[in-house]
């Protein structure tokens, strides 16, 4: 006669600490960092060593005492001049060592500036951009021989900030990161880049590219025109969407540099996240893009991603960047780029490459790597093994039953629990978004989604179980085995790296199926310590992969538009990588019998009807977990109109609402109206045709609209039409040719004042100066423009096709761009030079954030658009 069991309350009491000593030590070692350094060596070696301290003194002097460096900008041009300046001193430090050592070393700097063009496709739109005199600070850290520097890896950051964000992460703090790389390098005693054997070795080279934001422009500069660009064989691309956590590796494009990653002190990637980026998903890109394409290089792109919400907002400050961040990053890349500049490199190797084949992860405090054939193998191996464990062990409890239709039933009961899991969270989204009308109500805080969705999991699994009907708890136990371990096996069969989630999640499942005889006494009888036993792994790992997806995808939500459905899409997140979690919860459902598993639905459903009425009294917004708002005041130099466009980029309610107190709390009063009938607010739809908001193309798209229409003062006179000064589009060396059916012309782009400007037009373009392949029929084209500070003319060369319904080729262009001086709080320093769009701002500014407390981020941009017939 068996032991009577344990009930589920004494029985949970007893997995207790396995439920929560598994995320606890899943969240120790995600969130781990290293002591922020403050000396810049080592009081007991004496050897130079990366100091945190430094780094951020970089970060602080880009972002706060230069400030907003938007592309165009004079203080986007300071923080040129600031960067030759370390760059020449960081030359300066190489030579003083060489003088005194003798080592093989050299420095060598150049300032590149150049102009060009490039197509940028995103989000399923085409766009061509354009710029004129961008530049890279270009660092080359060699042997000094031509063979040290035949063969490089490149370390790219971007020195610009994008419009609403002084950029202390984002990303001044890669360039502090660089500099002090560096540093340290160069006053290392004996190291120099060397050469291997027959192999050649490869410098260090270094950029520093001055136009990120603006759609990788200076990336492209130095990809298709600088002297040494031919020489790169690998990029380390250094980012950060985030203020908080180790950075994480999200692209690795071949196995050789896999590997250097491996070299790293604390490594934090894995296959699952690079799949998942290169899937196109997350609809972000980076500087990588460029040097891919047009170098065919190899590399790594790391970011930090903790705490994204203030990811290109005002707070990206480096009192917000969390201590010990800069100090992983810095010394991850020094030591690979010790890694790649020493003996035996694999950088020489990489004049071709081929893309991974590989699985990596980081796991229980290490990084494994191992090939897709190789797991193959494994997962097939473990497969088989379940399959023919399972076969010999496996007792029918249905009488007359066979090993196939239990396990078949086990399967149902399986799937059907997996089902529940993900339904009954996204009814509960959908409840909570479109009935109560309190969508994202988790938003301010990344974990607050698990603690709303997960118990509603948990239900939908329970609930499944209770409508499938009683079943044995072992047939469920085996057949959830074999379904696992046939995931991974299926998946990889497919190419997909990612098996490696099903196959951490299968293996412990299998030893404790081994393992259970040894527990419970019985094959057929599954023990409590069986399930603590595969249980643990597991949730160590689902929540070790759970973590950094939720606080990747939740602050996303932010930025993602009002039609993407966000609570869905976070209860699905949750969900699924909740069941991977979690597996056992199935056959455990029908450990306690029928009665038991009613009074979990009961109880978890309780918990659950508690914490959507929670969740439904709270503010998707605080003030460190903002709310974006976008804001243009427009001037229209065609019509002579003013007006005022409001914007939101998120889904949560009460958009219309604020934008309508916005226009009757403050609009009204600003503009001192009598007539409040002539300042009505109007939704305004984002398409091809929509201008107004082209300077932050593709990006608008994601934006829900509003517009008002402002006063204007009879005796205002507009500076943006001012003859020889104006803001203007005009055709040069236009020549039409009647029998070739064609008009060719120049058309000349004149913005003083004015930055990141766009042209779009309907036109059959037959050829162009933009590349060597425009659209071959008759289509809208959008081109923007980026330009270093000071640079006011841009052109593009067009050969038009004419037609029957316009023999003439005339060509209306709807332009628009940024008033340099009207970007608040950007340039509030200039804020008397920025006209009636920053005497708008200035009061909008405070109003908001005394009525709102805090809970929003305005970006606040002065417009100058219309409209033209060339």
């Amino acid at each position: 006669m068996s032991a009577p069991r344990w009930g589920p309350v004494r029985s949970l009491f007893f997995l207790a600490p396995v439920l929560i000593c598994a995320p606890y030590l899943a969240y120790k070692q995600h969130s781990a960092l290293p002591e922020p350094l403050t000396d810049l060596t080592d009081p007991v070696t004496n050897l130079p060593q990366i100091s945190e301290t430094r780094i951020l003194g970089f970060a602080k002097y880009l972002s706060e005492d230069i400030g907003y460096r938007t592309v165009g900008t004079a203080e986007h041009a300071l923080a040129d001049t600031w960067m030759v300046q370390q760059a020449e001193a960081v030359k300066r430090n190489c030579d003083e060592v060489v003088a005194a050592t003798g080592r093989k070393l050299e420095c060598e700097v150049w300032r590149q500036e150049g102009r060009g063009s490039h197509r940028f496709d995103m989000m399923t739109k085409r766009l061509y951009k354009t710029y004129v005199d961008l530049t890279n600070i270009v660092v080359r850290i060699s042997d000094g021989t031509p063979e040290g520097k035949e063969h490089a890896v490149l370390v790219n950051a971007h020195l610009d900030s994008t419009l609403p964000s002084p950029g202390a992460a984002d990303d001044a703090l890669p360039v502090g990161v660089m500099l002090d790389c560096m540093r340290v390098l160069i006053n290392t005693p004996d190291w120099s880049p060397k050469h291997a054997i027959i192999m050649l070795h490869p410098d260090a080279s270094e950029v520093f590219n001055n136009a990120e934001e603006s759609l990788q422009d200076a990336s492209h500069l130095f990809s298709t025109q600088h002297p040494i660009a031919s020489t790169v064989r690998a990029v380390i691309n250094l980012e950060a969407a985030g203020t908080k956590g180790r950075e994480l590796l999200f692209q690795a494009t071949s196995e050789e540099m896999i590997q250097a990653y491996s070299h790293v002190p604390r490594p934090y990637g894995t296959v699952f996240a690079n799949d998942i980026f290169s899937s196109g998903i997350i609809l972000s890109d980076t500087d990588f893009r460029q040097f891919e394409q047009y170098l065919n290089v190899t590399g790594l792109d790391m970011a930090v991603v903790g705490n994204s919400y203030l990811y290109h907002m005002r707070k990206d400050l480096v009192e917000n960047i969390q201590p010990g961040v800069a100090q992983n990053m810095a010394e991850n890349t020094l030591a690979l780029l010790r890694y790649l500049s020493a003996k035996g490199s694999p950088i020489p190797t990489l004049t071709t490459y081929t893309r991974p084949t590989t699985v990596f992860y980081s796991y229980l405090g290490h990084f494994f790597i191992y090939s897709f054939t190789t797991a193959k193998i494994i997962y097939t191996s473990l497969f088989l093994a379940s399959i023919i464990f399972v076969a010999s062990t496996y007792q029918n409890p249905t009488p007359g039953g066979t090993f196939w239709s239990g396990q078949a039933r086990g399967a149902i009961a399986v799937v059907a629990g997996l089902m529940g899991t993900l339904l009954v969270p996204n009814v509960v989204a959908f409840l909570l978004r479109y009935v109560l009308g309190k969508g994202m109500s988790w938003f301010a805080n990344e974990y607050s989604a698990i603690v709303l969705y997960a118990p509603a999991a948990l239900l939908g699994a329970l609930l499944s179980q209770h409508l499938i009907g009683p079943i044995s708890e072992h047939t469920v136990f085996t057949a959830l085995l074999l379904l696992q371990t046939s995931s991974a096996f299926v998946v990889q069969l497919l190419g997909v790296g990612s098996a490696a989630v099903f196959f951490l999640t299968a293996l412990p499942i299998f030893i404790a199926t081994l393992l259970n005889p040894l527990f419970s006494g019985s094959a057929n009888e599954i023990a409590l310590s069986t399930y603590a036993l595969g249980q643990a792994f597991p949730l160590f790992g689902g929540v070790l992969l759970l973590i950094p997806v939720v606080e990747v995808f939740v602050p996303l939500t932010g930025r993602i538009g009002a039609d993407a459905p966000a609570d869905n899409l976070i209860a699905t997140i949750v969900s699924s990588i909740g069941a991977l979690s979690l597996p056992l919860v199935i056959p455990l459902a029908h450990r306690f019998g029928p009665r038991a598993l009613r009074r979990g639905v009961v109880f978890m459903s309780v918990v659950t009807a508690v914490l959507v009425a929670v969740f439904a009294m709270r503010a998707p917004f605080d003030d460190m977990h903002q709310k974006r708002l976008f804001v243009l005041h427009l001037e229209n130099i065609t019509t002579h109109e003013q007006s005022l466009h409001i914007a939101s980029a998120d889904g949560a309610p009460g958009f219309d609402l604020l934008a309508n107190r916005i226009v009757d709390d403050f609009v009204y009063g600003w503009a001192e109206s009598t007539d409040n009938a002539s300042i009505a607010l109007t939704p305004v739809p984002i398409n091809d045709y929509n201008s107004e908001w082209d300077s932050l193309y593709p990006f608008s798209a994601f934006l829900t609209t509003h517009k008002v229409k402002l006063p204007v003062d009879p005796s205002y006179v507009s500076p943006w039409t001012a003859t020889g000064n104006g803001f203007s589009i005009s055709a040069i060396d236009d020549v039409k040719d009647l029998a070739a059916g064609t008009r060719s012309l120049t058309l000349q782009i004149d913005h003083p004042g004015v930055i990141w400007t766009v042209v779009a037009f309907d036109a059959h373009v037959l050829k162009w100066n933009l590349d060597d392949n425009p659209p071959s029929e008759y289509a809208r084209h959008r081109v923007k423009e980026a330009s270093f500070y000071g640079k006011d003319t841009w052109t593009i060369d067009l050969v038009l096709k004419l037609d029957a319904g316009n023999p003439d080729g005339k060509l209306l262009v709807n332009f628009v761009g940024l008033q340099e001086k009207a970007m608040w709080p950007g340039k509030k320093s200039a804020k008397t030079e920025g006209g009636i769009a920053m005497k708008l701002f200035e009061e909008f500014d405070a109003w908001i954030e005394g009525m709102y407390k805090d809970t929003i981020d305005a970006t606040l941009l002065g417009c100058v658009g219309g409209v033209v017939t060339i």
